[in-house]
């Protein structure tokens, strides 16, 4: 593991100063693979990954195309199971997408108050009160009767992260949420989300293919090889925050990690 900044080469690095003590794992991931398909077909997605996230961390995962990132967050969320290991998460979990899923048919409070009811919210009255909490908590307490094709589409991701607050998620996993907007909106969610991981506590588990966002946003960023899925590096990201993604010290920090994933791409071939 190394980190941001200079590296020491003696001892588990990062680019900058060495890492405090962690907390104890919001999620454990102990040899774990993935494997799709039988005889002919068949598919090594992710080969024996090991990855602990302490509670409160906002950790990102990077690599090339069809790396398993996905994968793995599908397996912390238990939609997949693993083919070998172990895969464990202390809490509450909730999945964010890059489409928000939000149903096109129900407003936006609407959609966060049968997320609301989902989690055992029994009384309507509460479920309204709360929903109208979480939509300002994101900025659309104006947009809380329009429905998701009448509003933007940074202000639908927001709907869907409010929707993801609802069930009062330990951790929230997010895959690629934030890919189809333009940058500007980007960057606004940016600053959003990191300060409803701080003052919600959360651990957050990020897929992205954008560097750069990596680590804007990331305590640390793992990095995946090619298929099948193995960690590569994990790099500890001392910058201090609040951080502007277009800063020298995230662009330096984002080119050191994608001349990691450069030389990936050429050990495998491109695959």
């Amino acid at each position: 593991m190394r980190t941001t900044g200079d590296i020491d080469e003696a001892s588990p690095g990062a680019l900058g100063a060495g890492s405090p003590a962690q907390p104890a794992p919001a999620v454990s991931i102990n040899g774990a693979s993935k494997v799709f398909g039988t005889g002919a077909s068949r598919v090594l997605a992710l080969d024996a990954i090991t990855l602990e996230v302490p509670a409160g961390r906002f950790v990102c995962l990077v690599g090339a195309s069809g790396c398993g990132k996905t994968t793995l967050l599908n397996l912390v969320a238990g939609l997949e199971a693993p083919t070998a290991g172990t895969v464990a998460s202390s809490g509450r979990s909730a999945l964010m997408f890059q489409e928000s899923a939000l149903f096109s048919w129900l407003t936006l409070s609407r959609n966060v108050e049968l997320a609301l009811k989902l989690r055992g919210v029994r009384s309507r009255q509460e479920r309204r009160a709360e929903a109208r909490r979480l939509l300002a908590m994101v900025h659309l307490d104006d947009f809380a009767g329009a429905r998701p094709h009448e509003v933007s589409g940074g202000m639908r991701q927001r709907g869907a992260l409010a929707r993801a607050l609802a069930q009062h998620p330990d951790i929230l996993l997010m895959d690629e949420p934030f890919g189809a907007l333009d940058a500007m909106t980007r960057d606004l969610l940016h600053e959003e989300l990191e300060s409803l991981w701080r003052s919600e506590g959360m651990t957050v588990l990020f897929v992205t293919h954008n560097v750069r966002e990596a680590v804007r946003l990331g305590d640390e960023v793992v990095v995946l090889s090619s298929r099948p899925g193995r960690i590569v590096e994990r790099i500890q990201v001392d910058i201090d925050r609040p951080r502007r993604i277009d800063s020298p010290q995230v662009a330096t920090a984002a080119a050191t990690i994608t001349d990691l994933l450069r030389e990936e791409v050429r050990r495998h071939g491109g695959r």
